[in-house]
């Protein structure tokens, strides 16, 4: 039995093809399928069943996977651990980041970090918070930026900051007139949403009567907080965006930002990670580059209240 053998059928259950999976451990597909049937030979089970396509593990198999990868995570980290010892600062990222985050928060680390540590190559995919975890899990991410708390069993989050949720209004709304806004205020037919699937809906709508989002004669809910903006710029309406999105505005547009009033509802930003994620002292760097670019008043949570799922 080789590392190599238990790399190879996690890469089948992972892509469930035989040909896919040797594409990805860049072999050829009869040198993966011959590996495999050796393994299988030598602890005398079938790992997979061919008859069905896709290829799915047997029962036994899907044990054996699940101590393979455990198995290759722990012998990675040998080599993690060398790398740390020797104050290499070297390797791939594979971060996750959602959507209500990545165009306002990527480009405040993402140049000096690169800039400082050269020798790390950082990937970065937006995607919603479900994909993240679902990716995570699977090894094919190594770390997230969502809203946290998760909750979810076997992922860490590590909380970096916090963001408070400002209500945007549109030119002369009726809501104008105050300076501070209460959640009840929200329950009208003219507030924009993002569509399902962003957590940052999620919080919203438990800040807000759902009953109430009935529009008249046109429905939209966009994929953006961009979106989200440009609706309420261009027609009467409100919307609730996070507060480092608001940082960028024009001085004629934070005019028609209010806070709320009383405790102010906010989410917190976590970088998440498996519990078996080895590269720890590139997680403690990026940790640390991603909360001095965030205003210092932001990385406590003193000034309101989190948010949680439903």
């Amino acid at each position: 039995m080789t590392i190599q053998q238990l790399e190879y059928i996690i890469a089948v259950d992972k892509y469930r093809h035989f040909g896919h999976a040797a594409e990805s451990c860049f072999v050829t597909q009869p040198t993966l399928s011959a590996q495999v049937n050796k393994l299988e030979r030598e602890l005398d089970v079938i790992l997979f069943d061919r008859s069905k396509m896709p290829v799915i593990p047997t029962e036994i198999g899907t044990q054996i996977i699940e101590q393979a990868k455990r198995v290759v995570s722990e012998s990675k980290g040998i080599m993690e651990l060398v790398a740390q010892l020797k104050g290499d600062v070297s390797g791939v990222i594979k971060l996750g980041i959602i959507p209500t985050l990545a165009p306002y928060l990527l480009h405040r680390f993402i140049k000096s970090f690169l800039e400082k540590y050269p020798h790390v190559k950082l990937q970065v995919e937006e995607t919603v918070t479900e994909e993240i975890v679902r990716k995570l899990k699977n090894d094919e991410l190594d770390l997230g930026i969502v809203a946290t708390p998760l909750e979810e069993p076997g992922i860490v989050e590590k909380p970096m900051f916090y963001e408070k949720f400002l209500v945007y209004l549109s030119e002369h709304h009726p809501l104008s007139s105050k300076s501070k806004i209460s959640p009840k205020d929200l329950e009208s037919d003219d507030m924009w949403m993002l569509q399902q699937g962003h957590c940052f809906r999620d919080q919203v709508l438990n800040l807000c009567n759902q009953s109430k989002f009935q529009r008249m004669n046109f429905h939209y809910e966009s994929g953006s907080l961009e979106g989200l903006r440009n609706m309420v710029n261009q027609y009467k309406g409100i919307t609730l965006l996070p507060e480092l999105s608001t940082l960028s505005m024009d001085e004629e547009e934070k005019k028609r930002l209010r806070p709320f009033e009383g405790e102010v509802p906010m989410r917190e930003i976590s970088i998440v990670l498996t519990r078996s994620f080895l590269k720890r002292k590139l997680v403690e760097l990026l940790y640390h580059e991603i909360c001095s670019a965030i205003p210092q008043a932001m990385t406590s949570k003193a000034h309101g209240k989190v948010v949680r799922f439903k």
